[in-house]
């Protein structure tokens, strides 16, 4: 194998490898004992991989390191998948640290939501057709009621970062995973912390910038937007005062590699109790780019409508004077080609004249079909075939794609034919045209 196929064929792997959950760290030893649950996971490699969706099993456990919080107080949730469904399928080993999970912990109860949780771009080596190892996530949440919390393991993903970034998500076959970790919150009269952030876009290259928003923090106070690599603020920093309302917008550039995530914070440190997020962030591998640039345009041309048909001459089966009944065949295989990319659907149809013979015609209200249609992969627009009927000299529609937001395609249009021959039609050669019609 070369070693450009085989870095490649490493760079799928490393993204097929977390179909049903990879990395490697151990939980924390700050989470509090909880209980490990199995649950169906349904995992989507990507394109480039090749292979089809992965099922199995995703044995997890979530912890907290508060069960007993108040209303009001931070409670930090560790997502770990403990086993994941599957194994490295080949001999190519999976180099260290290339792999950066993200996910959600799903809340129930006396409080309802979900958690976000990353972890950081940390991993050992997975060897060829070796077991994957365990790896941990973590965020937080405010308790905002008294009762019962129930929090079970929920979707994720896996970013791969090595010779090419890919995705793969994860997501639970029958929500919601089984209770892993069970919260009791009391109520202390403690405020309730309702910061909130959002970064868009939620991945750059080291050294973009991105878009974080911020809403309920303490008017005009001064507020910090940092990066988070799993369990600590990184060096970059932005601080700058919030607006009359206690809301803001930033513009903070991540430079650090480790970066997991973003937080925003009032004070001088990060504290929970103070803060919003971590909302999840991913640094690309690789060096930011450097020297000049160039802007590179194309085109894509609109084309046309058209078809094909496979013959112009249909032989029908004969039958038999005083007996008549089904003359069948099959007509000619029509190919519909619609290359004009916009939004429009099209319509075929067909009509039909009398079939004349020496000694007479037979109605074209004879004539039935059967259409079929169907559509060449990659196409746009789904082929819907025609009602089974009459065509007649009215007509009748053989095949048709709808309107959408994209449409076009290539479709292949067939149709099984049967023409109901009277019993005492005079002996001789009848012949009919059918005419079809693209629109």
């Amino acid at each position: 194998m070369s070693e450009r196929r085989r870095r490649r064929l490493a760079a799928v792997l490393g993204a097929v490898a977390l179909a049903a959950g990879t990395g490697a760290l151990a939980a924390p030893a700050s989470a509090l004992a909880a209980t490990p649950v199995d649950f169906a996971t349904h995992c989507i490699p990507p394109a480039i991989a090749g292979i089809p969706p992965i099922d199995g099993t995703t044995n997890a456990t979530v912890t907290v390191d508060n069960a007993a919080p108040k209303v009001g107080d931070k409670v930090t949730v560790t997502y770990t998948v403990n086993k994941p469904a599957a194994s490295n399928p080949v001999d190519i080993a999976l180099p260290a640290d290339i792999m950066t999970p993200t996910g959600k912990v799903v809340l129930a109860g006396a409080q309802a939501g979900t958690v976000d949780v990353t972890g950081p771009k940390k991993n050992a080596p997975v060897p060829g057709k070796g077991a994957f190892p365990a790896f941990s996530m973590s965020g937080s949440f405010t308790a905002t009621k008294a009762g019962a919390i129930t929090l079970s393991p929920g979707d994720y993903n896996i970013h791969t970062s090595y010779i090419m970034e890919l995705d793969t998500p994860c997501t639970v076959t029958n929500p919601p995973a089984p209770v892993s970790e069970t919260v009791n919150a009391t109520d202390g009269g403690g405020q309730v912390n309702q910061r909130a952030i959002t970064a868009d876009p939620a991945s750059g290259n080291a050294g973009d910038r991105t878009t974080v928003s911020g809403s309920k923090f303490t008017p005009n106070a001064d507020v910090t937007v940092a990066g988070w690599n799993g369990t600590a603020t990184t060096a970059d920093k932005i601080t700058f005062k919030a607006d009359a309302n206690g809301g803001f917008t930033a513009r903070p550039k991540i430079t650090d590699p480790a970066t997991t995530g973003i937080v925003a914070y009032e004070g001088a440190a990060w504290d929970p109790a103070n803060g919003a997020g971590p909302v999840a962030y991913t640094v690309n591998s690789g060096p930011p780019p450097t020297g000049p640039s160039q802007k590179l345009n194309t085109s894509v041309n609109a084309g046309t409508l058209a078809m094909t048909q496979a013959g112009d001459s249909v032989d029908l089966q004969a039958v038999d004077f005083g007996k008549g009944g089904a003359s069948t065949g099959d007509l000619r295989t029509v190919t519909v080609q619609d290359f004009r990319g916009g939004p429009a659907g099209w319509s075929l149809t067909g009509k039909v004249t009398d079939f004349t013979g020496p000694a007479g015609t037979i109605d074209a209200g004879r004539l039935g079909w059967t259409p079929a249609c169907s559509a060449k992969a990659g196409s746009p627009s789904v082929c819907a075939a025609g009602s089974a009927g009459s065509v007649g000299s009215a007509g009748a529609t053989l095949a048709s794609t709808p309107n959408a937001a994209l449409t076009g395609g290539e479709f292949t249009v067939d149709a099984k034919l049967s023409l109901d021959v009277p019993a005492f039609t005079a002996p001789g050669a009848y012949s009919g045209v059918l005419t079809l019609t693209l629109t």
